[in-house]
């Protein structure tokens, strides 16, 4: 089978796994991983015999050498990604990789910790009459951020802000976000591996966060949610469920 499966293994819990994911790992005679992101947990699913590689000593020309020659021979490839592979997972300059050398490749799309997070808060995202909008981010870093995408100019729009790779920043995250208009009483939930049996959640507000995440020594793999949704005052109820509401299944009252 000349295709690579990139698979989103999902945040850490293997029971997160999809159905698919899970069938490509059984079946995989190589399973190359993001070994710095995934729970190893998930490699008890690999057959006995599979080529398993972790990516994180790999540099992008290691890595397309192994994946091009493994297909070649015939092999089934699983690229294994923490969460889903289409958010921060660099997938892209590897599929175009692949494309050059005439290798086709397929997605299986994964649990990503955003949502995994907003489980464990038991909250959701999007509140009538507070925020229908979420936005995806990151903080400048190694990787640069297009000027538009700051957080400063993000936290304008008052949606909800899910904000990977940043816990490190967290001082400057703040003072962004209060820079972009956003009340030091806006709700803010810190999420460490999210999913996995070490989870741990703080939240706060933007005045008090940054002190209780040092003081908690959140340090990586954690995830910043930001906004009103996670402490309402009060929401407005879905229409979905208004007795009163038409709708192509129910006639309201």
């Amino acid at each position: 089978m000349n295709k690579i499966f990139f698979v989103g293994v999902g945040p850490g819990d293997p029971g997160l796994l999809t159905i698919k994911g899970k069938k490509i790992l059984e079946e995989a005679s190589v399973i190359i991983y993001a070994g710095s992101l995934v729970n190893p947990e998930i490699l008890k699913f690999a057959k006995p015999g599979t080529e398993i590689y972790n990516s994180a000593t790999m540099n992008l020309e290691d890595l397309m050498n192994l994946m091009i020659k493994s297909v070649q021979e015939g092999k089934l490839v699983a690229r294994v990604h923490d969460g889903d592979p289409s958010i921060y997972g660099a997938i892209q300059e590897q599929i175009d990789h692949l494309m050059v050398n005439g290798i086709d490749c397929e997605i299986v799309p994964g649990v990503s910790s955003l949502f995994a997070a907003s489980a464990s808060l038991k909250r959701q995202l999007t509140l009538p009459s507070i925020s229908q909008t979420v936005i995806i981010t990151r903080p400048e870093g190694i990787t640069p951020v297009p000027e538009k995408g700051i957080i400063r100019e993000l936290a304008k729009h008052k949606a909800t802000i899910a904000i990977f790779l940043g816990i490190k920043q967290i001082d400057s995250i703040v003072e962004d976000l209060l820079q972009g208009g956003l009340h030091k009483d806006t709700p803010v939930a810190a999420v460490y591996k999210a999913s996995w049996p070490e989870e741990k959640i703080i939240e706060g507000n933007l005045e008090n966060i940054s002190k209780k995440v040092k003081e908690a020594k959140f340090e990586k793999t954690t995830l910043i949610i930001v906004g009103e949704v996670l402490k309402p005052k009060t929401y407005e109820f879905s229409k979905l469920y208004d007795p009163t509401f038409n709708h192509g299944y129910r006639k309201g009252r």
